[in-house]
């Protein structure tokens, strides 16, 4: 009867379905939709939009802010949900009860709406979660409509071709510091140009002032990988609030140790770094606690070393649960040898390694890791051209990524990866073949 009602329009009974599946499943209340979407469908010429309308307003409220905030984004567009999410959280939409992260809110908000099919999902991560969403042009037009009717936001669809004043818009070149006077600002993304002109970008001590700010990106464009062009005060550990720092290749930023003699504060709700060529002194995982995500870019050519970057310090942050090391230029493990003493965070979920030439102590810390999910080795990640496997390790792995290792041999049986379901091997151009108890996992997905 439902499907009748919707007039033959498959979006109207996908968004019908999402509806009936977050309801009571009562013939009472089912033949209420039922009636409800017929009256629609047969009182306006807009049949999509009235349905639509309609699974709009079935939304729970702390759903509604979240939907109707994806309206501002272009049409067409793969909306990137770490950007997402951090957005929701720094706009105050979410409330939380449970002791878990506002982030992890958000990402349950979204594969709601994904089930109640108000939002598409574009693509998944490695883990299962989602990577990119997007909106139907139709529910787009709902969202804007219904955020303008309520006054949430405008979207501004006309492409204004005069400046006053004769003024351009450009790449910002250097930091604005009149930023630094907007108190309440809570999300902060810039894009700095490199110029001929300027070798270097700073960043002001004045940033501090962001008191309440929790998500500052920045990303430079227009220089050579292996030049560190942005630089960053020390000030930035003297902001409580932060959650998500975030500075892509050729940012610095200094140790709390070496920046100030009181070491900045402790930032108990930082989750996300990703930085450049960061030392983890001591001092440092005392400063960030309960980080989460980490994603950390080498490209010292000379003195690339474990030791020097104190990464054997990494098992020091407890609640870390990815983490993400790229080294530009191969680690020279020959003259720096891997710590006999070295762990990874125990809480780890998601590894990912590139060009650090792991030895075989460094593999065995690996494999006994309990919670990891996700393994990707890139770019000669290991030494050795035999990786040998045992009953027992990796129980929890469900994704393995081979890429470019110089792996000759690799011996494996079906029990090994108890819980594997994608396994993806990319120009492994050494290894002789991939030995065929693999297909007999029973959890790979074909």
């Amino acid at each position: 009867m439902i499907a009748k009602s919707c007039g033959g329009l498959p979006l109207a009974i996908a968004v019908a379905a999402g509806i009936l599946t977050k309801v009571d499943k009562t013939q009472h209340y089912w033949q209420k939709i039922a009636k409800n979407i017929s009256s629609v469908v047969a009182t306006s010429d807009d049949q999509f939009s009235n349905i639509l309308t309609l699974s709009y307003d079935h939304l729970p409220c702390h759903l509604k802010a979240c939907f109707l905030y994806m309206g501002g984004f272009p049409e067409d567009y793969n909306i990137p949900v770490s950007k997402l999410t951090k957005l929701w959280v720094a706009e105050g939409f979410l409330e939380l009860n449970e002791p878990r992260s506002l982030e992890e809110l958000a990402e349950e908000n979204l594969e709601d709406l994904v089930k109640r099919n108000l939002v598409l999902n574009i693509k998944r991560r490695s883990n299962g979660k989602i990577r990119f969403c997007g909106l139907h042009d139709l529910l787009r037009d709902l969202c804007i409509r219904k955020a303008q009717e309520k006054e949430f936001l405008h979207v501004v669809n006309t492409y204004v071709r005069g400046i006053p004043n004769h003024r351009r818009l450009t790449p910002l070149t250097s930091f604005p510091t009149e930023i630094t006077q907007l108190f309440h600002l809570r999300f902060l993304a810039l894009a700095l140009a490199y110029s001929e002109l300027r070798k270097s970008l700073l960043v002001p001590s004045s940033i501090s002032k962001l008191q309440i700010l929790q998500t500052l990106m920045i990303r430079v464009y227009g220089w050579e990988i292996s030049d560190s062009i942005l630089f960053l005060p020390f000030q930035i550990w003297e902001m409580p609030q932060l959650r998500h720092l975030i500075f892509f290749q050729g940012s610095m930023l200094p140790t709390p140790l070496a920046a100030a003699p009181s070491g900045g504060q402790v930032l108990e709700n930082l989750q996300t770094l990703c930085v450049d060529n960061f030392r983890f002194t001591s001092n440092t995982f005392e400063m960030i606690p309960n980080l989460k995500k980490l994603k950390v870019y080498y490209d010292d050519a000379s003195r690339a070393k474990w030791a020097k970057y104190c990464l054997y310090n990494l098992v020091h942050l407890c609640q870390l649960e990815t983490l993400n090391l790229m080294f530009t230029f191969i680690l020279m493990c020959e003259v720096d040898p891997f710590p006999a003493s070295f762990a990874f965070p125990p809480k780890l979920k998601k590894l990912t390694l590139s060009k650090c030439k792991l030895p075989r102590q460094g593999m065995a810390v690996i494999r006994l890791l309990p919670n990891l999910e996700v393994l990707k080795l890139r770019y000669i990640a290991i030494i050795g051209e035999e990786w040998e496997c045992s009953d027992g390790e990796f129980p929890r792995l469900k994704f393995l990524l081979m890429e470019r290792l110089n792996l000759r041999s690799w011996p494996v049986e079906s029990t090994h990866f108890p819980c594997l379901e994608r396994l993806i091997i990319k120009q492994c151009l050494q290894l002789e073949d991939i030995p065929c108890e693999i297909g007999d996992i029973p959890t790979l997905v074909d």
